[in-house]
């Protein structure tokens, strides 16, 4: 099929049937158009336009006062070969005059072909639930922030992380920072403090300024310690830290450094029964990158409806599908955006979003959350999506509509307490990658989960203050990693990654858009139609390809 013809159709919000060739002249196209802009219980309740509905609606003054949603139902029954008469049905329907007698057969019609959605789904096992629980989506506090607001923020942070530190047993006697002024010099201290600088001598030492609630102090790092050196090389501002050393007048000549980190004893959770996730991420529906064929084919697969057993196996057994972030392509994110725009309204972004995921199995429950590209605020914790901009997608029945972070608990039973997942979005990601040498030394944007770990260490998602946009809340910090997640997931780097860190399953997710203008200029290589899906069971990882 022509491509313009598709692009045509996916500005306006439908996805084209297989059946619909080029043959449709150029009026009929335009009365469509005009006919079911009009109509909203139409354009909102049709994802695939195919030669019947055309046929329908050019043929009459105005749209058929029909249940759309049954019609597309009907159509999917058609197709898996069920049911076609229901389908017919529909189809004379259609056809229809629209004199008040006719209207009145139609209605009656109507009153007899009921199909409820459920009824599409194939169920392969015993029905059961698959739980989703949200434990935690931030909402906005509604209020105007002031010097104070902030304040209040970074010292919560520091208590909250400071009582994770005082965990470990060299922080079990860590003292306040204006204690020290007592200490005997060459006496060895604890302290926790926050990174508020750091700088390197020509002497190669590195000094670090600590704060705490009561002062501040100048701890030195000596070359001549290699392990402290390079700790103290990795430090980010803002992170809250602990620090063991030998006093000297004023000064702290720091011997080891520590972090809040995640325990060793975390345990791998595996589930009683064989039940598949899915994370996808970066689809970025509205650029003219955006790979909608290969989009489809997951779809399709998800449904089901692959050749091959053992896939159509695995894909039945997926429960729960994760989006992770920049969902559309946006408008006006940087300049000169609407130029790489196949579809230049944000609603309409996700309007057609929206109708491609309500294709999907009703069986499996969707777990999304925004990114930088998504319509909202960029500061950060960015809110669930805004029904003002994505209605279509907030009136889907089997979604969950989550903050970016989020922490939600799925798979849980009575006998079994289920995985929680941390989504983190990732935008954060690239400043820590180009700007901490360990992380360039060990690939960079190459090896992205490297700063998952990195951030799992510190236990926050994006520390650094200049760099992040965040909105302080009074009683909390949300970027705080305060429980240890068994699965963390993210998206944002167009790559397609799998670790693992003290039994906590790491996942980047790739993309659904080709290779553009600035990854070419800057020598990225995308992960297009990438993606893993976990194994609950065995917490084994597959990287599928739909490209």
């Amino acid at each position: 099929m022509d491509k313009t013809l598709v692009f045509q159709f996916l500005k306006e919000g439908y996805l084209v049937s297989p059946d619909l060739d080029n043959q449709i002249s150029k009026e009929e196209l335009t009365n469509f158009f005009i006919k079911s802009n009009k109509k909203d219980s139409f354009k909102n309740k049709v994802a695939v336009v195919n030669k019947d509905v055309i046929n329908s609606i050019s043929s009459h003054q105005k749209i058929p006062d029909i249940n759309w949603s049954e019609f597309e139902a009907s159509k999917a029954l058609k197709e898996k070969g069920k049911d076609l008469e229901i389908y017919v049905t529909f189809s004379n329907i259609l056809n229809y005059g629209t004199d008040q007698k006719e209207t009145e057969k139609m209605s009656t019609i109507m009153e007899e072909v009921n199909i409820p959605t459920p009824n599409l789904i194939e169920r392969t096992e015993e029905r059961r639930d698959y739980p989703v629980i949200v434990l935690k989506s931030f909402s906005d506090e509604g209020k105007k922030r002031d010097v104070k607001d902030f304040v209040s923020y970074f010292r919560v942070r520091y208590i909250t992380l400071k009582k994770i530190l005082q965990n470990r047993q060299e922080l079990h006697d860590a003292v306040s920072i204006n204690r020290i002024i007592n200490k005997k010099d060459k006496e060895q201290v604890s302290i926790i403090g926050i990174v508020s600088s750091k700088q390197k001598t020509k002497n190669g030492n590195i000094v670090v300024e600590l704060e705490d609630l009561t002062d501040t102090i100048k701890v030195i790092f000596h070359q001549n310690n290699q392990e402290s050196l390079e700790s103290a090389n990795n430090l980010v501002l803002d992170e809250v830290i602990g620090v063991v050393g030998v006093i000297k007048g004023n000064i702290l000549f720091g011997k080891s450094i520590l972090f809040p980190d995640i325990p060793l004893n975390k345990e791998l959770k595996k589930a009683p029964d064989e039940v598949y996730a899915a994370f996808i991420s970066d689809i970025q529906l509205g650029s003219n990158k955006f790979v909608l064929d290969s989009f489809k084919k997951f779809i399709e697969w998800l449904n089901g409806k692959s050749d091959n057993e053992n896939q159509r196996a695995i894909a039945l057994k997926i429960k729960y599908l994760f989006l992770v972030g920049d969902l559309v392509d946006g408008v006006g994110v940087y300049p000169g955006h609407e130029k790489n725009l196949a579809i230049k309204d944000i609603r309409q972004q996700y309007n057609s979003l929206a109708q491609l995921l309500s294709t999907i199995r009703k069986d499996i429950k969707m777990i999304i959350c925004p990114g930088n590209h998504d319509a909202g605020r960029l500061a950060l914790p960015q809110l669930p999506l805004d029904k003002k901009f994505a209605e279509a997608m907030c009136s889907l029945s089997n979604t969950y509509l989550v903050s970016n972070p989020a922490w939600v608990n799925i798979h849980s039973s009575k006998d079994f307490p289920g995985f929680d997942v941390l989504m983190f979005d990732g935008y954060g990601y690239h400043y820590y990658l180009t700007e901490v040498e360990s992380l360039r030394m060990a690939g960079g944007h190459n090896n992205p989960t490297a700063v998952m770990k990195f951030l799992l260490q510190k236990r926050h998602l994006t520390p650094t203050h200049n760099f992040t946009r965040f909105v302080p809340y009074e009683d909390e910090d949300p970027l705080i990693i305060n429980r240890v997640p068994d699965i963390f997931a993210s998206g944002e780097m167009h790559k397609v990654a799998v670790d693992s860190y003290k039994n906590v399953t790491l996942l980047i997710s790739g993309c659904w858009q080709s290779k553009t203008d600035f990854q070419e200029k800057i020598g990225i290589e995308p992960d297009v139609a990438k993606f893993p899906i976990v194994n609950l069971k065995t917490r084994e990882v597959k990287i599928l390809n739909f490209e």
